[in-house]
């Protein structure tokens, strides 16, 4: 059973953490795990009016987790959303006798709706800038004789083309969005625009349909229609017609395309388009999560060509992907080959090196900000000259290299540190809350714990030395940074049972005397604990299962 609780969730309550069970875990178990913290906890165990005060808060949030996750509707709402899921509008309507999945479908379907409403209130902007930069004077200038006199030898470079387009999608029903579409391009001081507006509905959950009118200065008024269609779970069909208005006459076209999932992480395409450019297309698209890989031939006037094409994908932070390509046809031969990296939370630039004939070689710099697009396609000669296929390659990456030295690292970690700063900020207050529930928890565990250690100690059983929880820096690359843990000694003896000490996969924060001491950062838990009287120490991640003792956490004599 999977869970969505987030880092504000774990500040509150995880109560599943709180009762040290699994998020699987029966009704026996949650049943046996309250009754020990209820006898740890009841205020009637506690004389002193201040221990009595305190055994009670903590006894209540002990009581509040088990109904939670005794009841099965309420635990599938938790489980899903945390505690919050418990108080949103329109939970008390849920009939509290259906099956737990019942309740997830319903508490599914009244998110929905709060989504559609917001979703018509916003759009769906999406835009591309292009800017053709031509750099041929770098290595096809004139001989010396040649060369105009007063240009001093500096290679002339130019922008000889421009195009912007942007989309806005306006939901205007469930099933209806209008999209808005325009675009604007130059090239050698020739240009001109379009602007589209699209209609589409969804007309069931196997299709929808879409009606575009369009209008411009360089193509004239268009009409067009799209459908697309799922015939089965593993085929589908898109149809598309139009009639493009021109000083020449009306231009009539179709495209249609059928698709068919040929295995879990392939698709096979076959495309016929009719028209000014009429052409047949067949592609095989090959998608995991380590690499993409397309094959596509295409038989048409005036373009035929055949082209290869293969991704790997890294899988590191960065999401670092590098390409190769070779298409080759009636224009020529074109190989392409280039890499493209993440640089920021929501930033992709990506190189692309293509070098082909009669082509010559090409640069192009592209960078994904959100849903904004920037190309950057540089010309650097009309021949195969190595040094520009050098320069080229070697240029964008000594480049990147200097920029995310000197910029992009240092501006990360600075919003890295500023938003770990933000939300350590913002929940300071609920930190010492935790802080003090953590210190009152352990003055009412110190009597269970003395009576644990005597039974434990008579049978040479499972004695915990020492306990720290937290953040520990180990890299000498980072010694700059404090650590920040918490003394959980005595919390962790109070769990031991039967010389045994079993901890579950949810964070340990949540556990009774545990409180976060270090939000939204990594944090570990170490204990050195004494069994048969042989030490053994463990260090375990935050959400890792921990059962000890352990034969392989014997510290050895010798070392």
């Amino acid at each position: 059973m999977a869970s969505s609780l987030d880092d504000d969730e774990i500040l509150n309550d995880d109560y599943y953490s709180l009762l040290n069970v699994r998020r699987e875990a029966t009704q026996d178990e949650l049943k046996v795990a309250y009754r020990r913290l209820c006898m740890l906890y009841h205020p009637d165990k506690h004389r002193d009016p201040e221990l009595k005060r305190q055994a009670e808060q903590l006894f209540n949030l002990v009581h509040e987790a088990y109904e939670v996750l005794r009841e099965p509707q309420a635990r599938a709402i938790y489980d899903i959303y945390g505690k919050r899921g418990l108080d949103v509008d329109g939970w008390e309507v849920v009939e509290r006798k259906r099956t737990p999945s019942e309740i997830r479908e319903e508490y599914e379907r009244l998110q929905k709706e709060r989504e559609e409403r917001r979703l018509q209130q916003r759009t769906n902007p999406k835009g591309t800038i292009s800017v053709g930069i031509d750099a041929t004077d770098v290595f096809d200038q004139y001989e010396e004789d040649y060369e105009d006199v007063g240009t001093g030898g500096v290679p002339h470079i130019e922008i000889n083309k421009m195009h912007i387009s942007q989309s806005i999608e306006a939901p205007l029903t469930t099933k209806d969005t209008a999209i808005l579409s325009g675009s604007l391009s130059t090239h050698n001081g020739n240009g001109g625009g379009t602007i589209n507006l699209a209609l589409r509905r969804v007309t069931s959950t196997k299709g929808w349909g879409e009606v575009e009118l369009g209008a411009g200065d360089t193509h004239g008024p268009l009409l067009a229609m799209k459908i697309f269609r799922n015939l089965t779970p593993r085929f589908f069909v898109t149809g598309q017609c139009g009639l493009q208005l021109s000083s020449r006459g009306v231009r009539p076209g179709f495209t249609t395309m059928l698709a068919r999932h040929l295995d879990k992480n392939t698709m096979g395409y076959l495309q016929w388009r009719w028209g000014v450019q009429s052409s047949m297309n067949t592609s095989i698209v090959r998608d995991t999560k380590s690499s993409h890989f397309t094959f596509a031939m295409q038989l048409g006037v005036p373009h035929t060509f055949m082209m290869m094409s293969y991704q790997y994908k890294f899988q590191d932070e960065d999401q670092t992907k590098i390409k190769g390509s070779v298409k080759s046809g009636f224009f020529g031969t074109v190989i392409e080959y280039g890499a493209e990296r993440k640089i920021s939370r929501h930033s992709v630039l990506g190189a692309t090196v293509s070098v082909g004939v009669p082509q010559g070689v090409s640069l192009k710099i592209k960078l994904n900000r959100a849903s904004q697009t920037y190309l950057f396609p540089i010309h650097l000669t009309d021949q195969l000259l190595p040094s520009a296929v050098f320069y080229a390659t070697v240029g964008p990456l000594v480049f990147y290299l200097a920029i995310q030295q000197l910029i992009i690292r240092p501006y990360v970690r600075a919003q890295k540190e500023q938003d770990l700063e933000i939300k350590q900020e913002s929940s300071a207050s609920n930190i010492a809350k935790k802080k003090q529930e953590a210190e009152s928890a352990i003055m009412l565990m110190q009597e269970s714990v003395r009576r644990i250690i005597e039974t434990e100690e008579s049978k040479m059983g499972l004695i915990i030395l020492n306990a720290w929880y937290g953040k520990f820096v180990t890299d000498n690359s980072r010694k700059h940074e404090r650590a920040k843990v918490i003394d959980v000694s005595v919390p962790l003896q109070c769990l031991v049972k039967d010389s045994k000490l079993i901890l579950t996969e949810t964070t340990k924060s949540g556990l009774p005397g545990f409180y976060d001491p270090c939000v939204a950062e990594e944090k570990s838990l170490k204990v050195l604990y004494q069994f048969r009287g042989v030490m053994h120490q463990v260090l375990s991640g935050d959400t890792e299962p921990l059962r000890i003792p352990k034969q392989s956490h014997r510290i050895d004599a010798d070392t």
